[in-house]
């Protein structure tokens, strides 16, 4: 059987977290941030380390099957991949951002120099909005073009702003792209293994995003708690030893957790525990 071949970040933000859910998914993963290739033949797969910009343009050319990669690379490539489910980390937005109290509102780029290392991305939303503008490709450290003269304004993936702050810049109009990792297949191709694999890393996000909650509560209030917990099919009850009290469990969402163990208290349940979920089918 052949191996399922699966482009992984080699290095930058993405790169330990992919790794992360690519362990908790029961892959291994190198030791060495040397390694540039490792097999897993016991579950099928072959992992490549590769820079998260080339990664779009190697599956999309069907060299390799699978792919990790940011939402923002992946628009900016132009291959002929399709986005199979985001996946929760690597999480940025792409902006605008000129010299302070200069710029306000998209309608004022008309004219003016783009410093960006996504052109494809760039020219795209400029193309959809009519706006006429010079698009300046950079590869890195967009910042300091306006200082530099290169450019009027950037555009460039904003995390918390801060960079943009030092450089005296601030962000302006409306988000050009919300980005965050990705997992990408050919566009049309569905390879061999790739479910097995896709239903493993989903497993995954489900379980960091539940609990599972186990709880008791008088008989008579089952109804008024099942409705607070209905889980995903159905929560599961069963009659304790204690006559008039039932075991409740069920997966609950992680966010609001804490709130949701306050309201269970008030209809008289106790004994309320949550657990983490490591993995999961559903």
């Amino acid at each position: 059987m052949s191996l399922l071949r699966i482009a992984v970040p080699n290095k930058g933000s993405l790169a330990q977290s992919a790794a992360e859910i690519l362990r908790e998914s029961g892959y291994r993963q190198r030791d060495d941030a040397k390694q540039l290739t490792l097999t897993d033949s016991e579950n099928g797969v072959e992992f490549f380390y590769l820079r998260p910009r080339d990664i779009a343009l190697y599956v999309g050319e069907g060299t390799l099957d699978v792919g990790i990669t940011g939402r923002d690379l992946l628009a900016d490539s132009g291959a002929k991949v399709e986005e199979v489910t985001g996946l929760g980390f690597g999480r940025s937005r792409f902006r605008f951002a000129g010299p302070r109290g200069v710029y306000s509102d998209i309608s004022q780029l008309a004219g003016a120099r783009i410093a960006t290392s996504y052109v494809g991305v760039m020219r795209a939303f400029l193309e959809e909005r009519s706006i006429d503008a010079t698009v300046v490709r950079l590869d890195g450290a967009v910042e300091t073009s306006i200082q530099l003269g290169v450019a009027d304004v950037i555009a460039d993936v904003v995390e918390t702003g801060g960079t943009l702050r030092q450089a005296g810049l601030e962000v302006f109009g409306e988000t050009i792209l919300e980005s965050e990792a990705v997992l990408v297949t050919r566009t049309g191709a569905v390879p061999d293994g790739f479910e097995v694999f896709r239903r493993r890393v989903e497993g995954v996000l489900v379980a960091r995003s539940y609990v599972m909650m186990d709880y008791d509560i008088p008989t008579d209030r089952v109804e008024d708690a099942v409705r607070l917990t209905p889980g995903i099919e159905s929560p599961t009850v069963a009659p304790l030893h204690r006559d008039g009290w039932s075991a409740v469990r069920a997966m609950v969402p992680r966010d609001g957790a804490q709130k949701l163990m306050d309201e269970l208290y008030g209809i008289g349940a106790r004994g309320i525990l949550l657990t983490d979920i490591h993995a999961c089918r559903l």
